[in-house]
């Protein structure tokens, strides 16, 4: 199962922006992009001074986009690719499909309902087997859930101390309104699909339609 392990503190750089890829440490001082809020690399800095954002061409603006929602969710190129097919092939709009198509992966909602500090948390938790969707365990952090399912701690991980304590740890962070969280029982269920307003506002899917549409 492919997966980036690079440095995530340059994704944020280069995308311009916090990506939010390390929980915690995001929103403390020793954020990489507070003290270094421009892109890697030896050109990074003379890039940002001569107006970044603004100098770009329709089809980098389009690029970057991409990249960005890759990036927040943890997809690479090819999954990110099958996924806007996917998308393609529903009815309604393509660019909205697509971001209901990534909320809906089993580590993002995860995430979405407090019980890991970023997504990244939440994919290991799920490939080492410490959830169930709709009682039957699964370790697939891609697996694509629909209304009506239910995530909950496995039984025999309930035991393990970051289990113990994640009821009061979760209970501080928000869950998001297309979901329903049960802190007691440590288990969540997908009430609806997610609203655009209750996405990500930093993506911009029209230009990632454009971009694949070219």
């Amino acid at each position: 199962m492919a997966r980036y392990t690079g440095p995530v503190c340059k994704l944020c750089r280069r995308e311009g922006m916090k990506l939010f890829l390390k929980g915690e440490r995001c929103f403390s001082p020793k954020c990489a992009f507070e003290r270094r809020g421009y892109a890697p690399g030896e050109h990074g800095r003379m890039g940002s001074a001569r107006g970044g954002m603004e100098r770009l061409s329709d089809y980098a603006k389009q690029l970057r986009a991409k990249q960005r929602a890759r990036r927040i969710y943890g997809v690479l190129e090819r999954q990110f690719r099958r996924y806007f097919n996917v998308a393609l092939r529903k009815r309604g709009l393509t660019g909205l499909n697509l971001l209901q198509t990534l909320e809906l992966r089993l580590d993002n909602v995860i995430y979405r309902l407090g019980f890991a500090v970023n997504r990244a948390q939440a994919r290991q938790l799920v490939t080492h087997g410490h959830f169930t969707v709709n009682g039957r365990k699964t370790d697939v952090p891609s697996m694509l859930l629909r209304p009506g399912d239910v995530v909950a701690v496995r039984e025999g991980s309930r035991r393990r101390t970051f289990f113990r304590e994640l009821p009061e740890i979760a209970e501080k962070r928000p869950c998001s309104p297309w979901l329903e969280r049960d802190l007691q029982q440590l288990s969540g269920r997908v009430l609806r699909l997610p609203e655009r307003a209750e996405i990500d506002g930093a993506l911009n899917e029209q230009l990632i339609v454009e971009y694949y549409s070219r």
